[in-house]
């Protein structure tokens, strides 16, 4: 996302969800001659493809429940 005041890059600095199809973003201007600091949102507005069944998953393992690689 570019800055609303000057037009550079912003990075994320933050971000949370609000709702299960909205996230609120934190967002910093990477131009050191404007730092604005300033919220976006982010939302579903429409799906392209939605699959007919969507099967529950096991989430990924912590750092602590993860196996080793012998290499």
């Amino acid at each position: 996302m570019n800055c609303p005041l000057c037009g550079y890059a912003a990075h994320t600095r933050s971000s949370q969800q609000v709702s299960k199809e909205t996230k609120e973003r934190y967002n910093q201007c990477q131009n050191i001659n404007c730092g604005a600091t300033f919220v976006s949102h982010e939302s579903v507005s429409r799906f392209v493809v939605k699959p007919k069944l969507v099967e529950a998953v096991n989430p990924h393992p912590n750092k602590y429940q993860q196996a080793s690689l012998s290499l």
